[in-house]
């Protein structure tokens, strides 16, 4: 063989395996993430969505591409950033929470869009039907006006001699508009005052408390938002410094909350990566029901009840799936 011919076979091979992954990555689907808050606040969100789609073979950087934008708790960002997804052709869209899910159905009516998490994706206006989305949605949802007002009577249940309670809301956000009145009805049937402190970032929640302090506010009840739920820690801490017994979803019990009760928001971003999995091999959101979660947990801080001298009934403790301290 003429050593020019022997070159130009070498350098066919060395360039073969690059050609080749060069079209790997341009056929990789390639998913689009919309995010209400900041990458560092929702890591573990994100590592639990990861790890569904690894355990469906879907394995980023190698067979699936996720582009991720964050709103960083500035909802008026998000139609910009679904945009840019848009922009960068990505096969479907994955969402936290409902201001994004709208964002991005206002966006588009064709590309696919899994809720991770949506408060009552029928009462915002998101799909007509959980069992038949019809439309371009599909994913995970659960109705807050029910769980938040729950969440005050197991509030009751834990530290009996509450009278005012108040309720952290997002006024931003459109599911807070009905979660209020629920929990304004459950407060009139458990004969309390409900107050309403509503707060739209990070930056106020130091005024809030510092609000209540002047009011006759006893306890807190920290409803959904996707603002709150990356700073349940910060809330916590300020309950507890300000001696206000307080009650939001299960990971704000974990995260020093009196009690904690809702889904396992981490199991439902796991669950994301089945709406992802069947959406790439071919179904179409109208036809994959959108689910609701069927367990609620428990969990009683009885480190923070220790703080603030309280006695958690046994009846409560009882029920509880978790029981810190």
């Amino acid at each position: 063989m003429h050593r020019r011919k022997f070159i130009t076979l070498l350098g066919g091979v060395a360039t073969w395996p690059l050609a080749t992954r060069a079209q790997q990555i341009a056929k990789m689907p390639r998913v689009g993430f919309l995010g209400a808050a900041t990458a560092a606040d929702s890591s573990n969100a994100i590592e639990m969505l990861r790890t569904g789609l690894r355990e469906l073979g879907h394995v980023e950087n190698r067979n699936i591409a996720i582009e991720f934008r964050w709103a960083e708790g500035r909802y008026d960002r998000l139609p910009q950033l679904v945009r840019q997804l848009i922009a960068a052709r990505v096969d479907l869209l994955v969402t936290h929470g409902t201001p994004g899910t709208r964002a991005a159905k206002q966006a588009t009516s064709t590309i696919p869009i899994v809720m991770a998490i949506s408060g009552d994706a029928v009462a915002t206006g998101i799909v007509s039907n959980l069992a038949k989305p019809e439309s371009n949605v599909t994913g995970s949802t659960f109705f807050l006006p029910e769980l938040n007002a729950k969440r005050l009577e197991v509030l009751k249940e834990a530290c009996p001699r509450i009278t005012h309670p108040t309720a952290l809301s997002n006024p931003e956000n459109p599911v807070s508009k009905p979660i209020i009145p629920a929990m304004q009805s459950a407060a009139t049937a458990l004969n309390l005052t409900l107050g309403v402190a509503r707060i739209q970032g990070l930056r106020e929640f130091d005024r809030a408390f510092q609000a209540m302090t002047s009011s006759p506010i006893d306890s807190v009840v920290v409803t959904e938002d996707g603002e709150f739920a990356p700073n349940f820690q910060t809330i916590a801490a300020l309950a507890l410094q300000h001696r206000l017994p307080s009650i939001g979803a299960k990971e704000y019990g974990e995260a020093g909350g009196l009690v904690g009760y809702g889904a396992n928001i981490l199991a439902l971003y796991r669950r994301a990566a089945y709406f992802v999995d069947r959406i790439l091999k071919g179904a179409k959101p109208a036809d994959l029901p959108v689910e609701q979660p069927t367990r609620f947990d428990l969990v009683v801080n009885l480190r923070t009840a220790k703080t603030l001298d309280l006695v958690v009934p046994p009846t409560l403790l009882a029920r509880a799936d978790e029981v810190i301290g």
